[in-house]
């Protein structure tokens, strides 16, 4: 898959900015030529059309909103995005000379709501912003990538825009940041960008995630910004002015991608091979504890044992959580290694009592 980039750029991120939701005339123009006097918003978006979970909520001014948001581009010569969700809202975005598409994260859970926006694209040269699935299913983000690749387009980015969960959480959608990480070694052409305003729901957590997100290698960000953020018609707590944006945009670092001096790159490569190392002596051990497994496996099948000790389990997972813990190890990490540990020494022992 041959990708190319969402804008023409130098290598600085590149910045997305604009409301929730073109809600008036005056709003959209008065919070984009803000944030265009900025200097450092590269493209402006705005909502047109809503999808909201339950009726009775704003759901978008609709067509009038692209006449506003097509003055704004004409003012201040920067490109616009906006997010569509069917054939037509591709054809009014092209009739009103939007110049980036993105599709949300409703969308891109259904294959046919993605090959309809694809289709109507064909033989259309324009970019688009894919946002991940509300789960954390990777299979259906590509998916969404690989329809619009094959309709032609080149122009295709993903944004990471967090993951549904039940579990409470200071995040409206978890970041889940292993999920766009394993977006990338599939598709390492792709630009990747964060929507921090959508994965903390909370304006106080967008700089710490965008910080991350630029840590972690990625290509832009996706802010929403409102005139007035607590008198927004959706979203309020979640959006910043356009001077927080600037305030945040000035205080984050950039990290290089890469080292120009050789002696650090040395040292950087030593601290590497130790690394390898320790991953060599882990692999040893793990190989280690699965002979033993296999072990107990033999000893179950004389016992007539069933493999699963339920009680024991539980035991073992909250007394190594609780030390990991005490170490510096994150409860999240600890609790994913030691069920994945659990699940394949279960395997080994499987295969033991098969043989038999």
């Amino acid at each position: 898959m041959k990708l190319l980039p969402i804008i023409k750029k130098k290598n600085s991120p590149t910045i997305i900015a604009g409301p929730c939701s073109a809600e008036t005339k005056e709003q959209l123009y008065q919070t984009c030529m803000q944030l265009a006097a900025l200097g450092t918003v590269d493209i402006l978006r705005a909502g047109i059309w809503k999808p909201r979970t339950r009726p009775g909520h704003f759901e978008g001014v609709g067509e009038i909103g692209l006449q506003w948001l097509q003055e704004v581009k004409q003012a201040t010569h920067l490109p616009t995005t906006i997010e569509v969700a069917t054939a037509k809202h591709v054809e009014l975005a092209l009739k009103y000379e939007v110049d980036i598409l993105w599709v949300g994260s409703r969308t891109t859970t259904n294959p046919f709501s993605v090959q309809e926006i694809a289709s109507a694209l064909k033989g259309v040269d324009i970019p688009v912003l894919v946002k991940n699935p509300p789960s954390p299913d990777l299979g259906l983000w590509m998916g969404a990538i690989e329809r619009f690749y094959k309709s032609g387009l080149q122009q295709i980015a993903a944004v990471h825009r967090g993951f549904s969960s039940h579990q409470k959480s200071i995040y409206r959608n978890k970041p889940l940041w292993e999920i766009p990480i394993a977006l990338k070694k599939e598709l390492p052409q792709i630009e990747l960008f964060c929507d921090p305003s959508h994965i903390g729901g909370n304006r106080d957590l967008i700089a710490s995630i965008a910080q991350y997100a630029y840590e972690l290698n990625f290509d832009g960000l996706m802010i929403e910004t409102h005139q007035q953020p607590d008198a927004a018609w959706s979203d309020a707590q979640q959006q910043v002015t356009p001077e927080q944006l600037d305030h945040i945009l000035s205080e984050l670092k950039v990290p290089l991608k890469e080292l120009s001096n050789p002696n650090e790159q040395r040292t950087l490569d030593l601290l590497r091979e130790n690394i390898n190392k320790i991953d060599d002596a882990l692999l040893e051990l793990l190989v280690s504890r699965m002979e033993v497994s296999k072990e107990i496996g033999l000893f179950k099948q004389k016992n007539n044992l069933s493999i699963l000790q339920q009680q024991r389990w539980g035991s073992l997972l909250d007394s190594r959580v609780k030390t990991g813990k005490h170490l510096g190890l994150s409860e999240r990490f600890l609790k994913k290694y030691l069920e994945a540990l659990h699940q394949e020494s279960i395997k080994h022992q499987h295969k033991v009592l098969s043989k038999k």
